[in-house]
């Protein structure tokens, strides 16, 4: 599995690209970052931000995308500008049919360090240990991109598993109806009431006219009976 991490950014976009599998070592492919300058415009930094993560995908032609997920915080320029480039990323890998996958930082932390309140130097470190790297990478925005992609290796088995169990349950045939009891049921309007009375007795008839429940009296010779 070959994951291209991406830690979105305005004026640096993290990028780091990993191959292996869980359970196994892991091995760095590359990392780097992509700068735009911050005096720019804002649809030409968005622009320059494309074309760097496009040429990451052309260079290394991951199978799947890690990208972190955008948290609110107090300073909502930067949250905005996290957003923007996070959103230009998925859609370049949505344009090449690449799946995405979006892990929050604590996320991330966790499965790197195994807390989820790690700082920057304590992720660096994990990350220089996991991809056995001569030295931490540099800046701590490269680094992060690389615990993204280590994060998703590990956590995309659980969550496969997790997604064909929620397929399976959402399949047909796993909703019961009443008609998949064998139950029929007939319509309140069809169902004619029975009419009781005291006039009523086994085996007569309601209805005038019949034999034996006829209310005029019987003649028999002429002579009433």
């Amino acid at each position: 599995m070959r994951v291209l991490g991406i830690d979105p950014g305005l004026t640096r976009c993290g990028v780091g690209v990993v191959e292996g599998v869980a359970g196994r070592p892991l091995t760095m492919i590359g990392v780097g970052v992509v700068r735009t300058p911050a005096d720019a415009e804002l649809g030409d930094r968005l622009v320059a931000v494309e074309r760097g993560i496009e040429q990451w995908l052309d260079e290394h032609t991951p199978g799947f995308v890690a990208v972190e997920r955008v948290f609110a915080q107090h300073n909502v320029r930067t949250v905005m500008g996290t957003a923007q480039a996070s959103a230009v990323a998925m859609l370049c890998a949505a344009r090449r049919g690449i799946p995405v996958a979006l892990h929050t930082p604590s996320e991330v932390k966790a499965a790197v360090t195994g807390s989820g309140r790690a700082d920057k130097a304590q992720i660096g470190a994990m990350v220089t240990r996991l991809l056995r790297l001569d030295a931490p990478p540099r800046p701590a925005d490269a680094a992060d991109a690389l615990a993204l992609a280590i994060c998703h290796i590990w956590r995309a088995p659980a969550q496969n598993r997790l997604q064909r169990a929620v397929a399976a349950h959402r399949s047909p045939g796993t909703s019961r109806t009443a008609g998949s009891l064998g139950v029929s049921r007939t319509p309140a309007a069809s169902r004619t009431p029975r009419r009781t009375g005291s006039h009523d007795t086994p085996g007569s008839s309601s209805t005038p006219g019949t034999p034996g429940t006829s209310s005029t009296p019987r003649t028999l010779k002429g002579r009433t009976a």
